[in-house]
């Protein structure tokens, strides 16, 4: 991976570090010069409350309304609630992940849940959202996707955003980005510093040329947005990743325990990914 010096990483945070928001018109026009098609995967475990909102916003507005969106799918990882029914009801194509691509294979978390969503996935580009978003809008899908269809040297978009902490007293502004503050950036800074200046690397939000997404392994747990990140910017170049400003995110938070043995389980996927680019 090519370091990046001060002036280079002051250039990539002014043409990379992106706020738009991209009238859906526009960018459905955009699309069909472009020729590419668009699938957007929400990956669900236990998401009835966010689920079906989510859906029908994306199918309402990017694919009845507008164009833009080809293909909306749900893949979901083996919910005991109304998840799937209420997903398919809002318009969106279902998938069982235990069913695809290896259903002989226990599923193994988040990474391998994305990876056999790609046995299904057509689009040329795909969008990857978490399903626990309380307060999704167009543009988390619309302004991902926008610098792929513009600029054809991207080969991915990563979302940002402010992340509030959910507490009893109510939401603490800057709280909710715990594993990334404590564990993630400071790794980035000792072993990959040119990746310090993604906001959010562990987002779930971004979006992708499916051709390059085929060509990368996959890590199987939570560890999988920073594998690809890593990955991405070491056979492609960090100058091909763009972050794009969607805002706030506001979801589920998770006790600190449980933060603890996925911060555990994304420290491993980093070490393994830096031990194999040889960092």
């Amino acid at each position: 991976m090519e370091p990046l010096d001060g002036d280079r990483t002051a250039r990539w945070l002014s043409e990379n570090t992106l706020t738009t928001h991209t009238d859906p018109a526009e960018l459905a026009r955009a699309k069909a010069a472009s020729g590419l098609t668009i699938s957007v995967c929400l990956p669900a475990l236990n998401e009835s409350a966010t689920i079906g909102a989510i859906c029908e916003l994306i199918r309402g507005r990017l694919m009845i309304e507008h164009d833009l969106v080809d293909e909306l799918v749900v893949i979901d990882s083996g919910s005991t609630d109304d998840t799937v029914e209420l997903a398919r009801a809002a318009g969106a194509t279902t998938y069982r992940a235990q069913e695809l691509a290896l259903p002989d294979r226990p599923l193994m978390g988040k990474g391998d849940c994305l990876w056999r969503s790609l046995s299904v996935l057509q689009g040329d580009v795909v969008v990857w959202l978490d399903s626990d978003t309380r307060n999704m809008h167009e543009g988390f899908v619309t302004d991902l996707v926008a610098p792929l269809l513009h600029r054809h040297d991207l080969a991915m978009t990563k979302a940002f955003y402010h992340r509030p902490l959910e507490t009893d007293d109510g939401l603490v502004a800057g709280g909710g980005a715990r594993v990334t503050e404590l564990l993630v950036r400071p790794m980035l800074q000792l072993f990959c510093p040119e990746l310090a200046a993604f906001v959010q690397p562990l987002s779930g939000e971004y979006a992708a040329r499916r051709e390059v997404l085929l060509d990368l392994p996959f890590l199987t747990g939570y560890a999988v947005e920073i594998g690809l990140l890593i990955d991405v910017a070491e056979r492609h170049g960090v100058d091909r990743i763009a972050q794009v400003d969607l805002g706030t995110r506001v979801h589920r938070n998770r006790p600190v325990v449980e933060l603890g043995t996925t911060a555990f389980e994304i420290l491993l996927g980093m070490l393994m990914r830096f031990d194999a680019a040889g960092l």
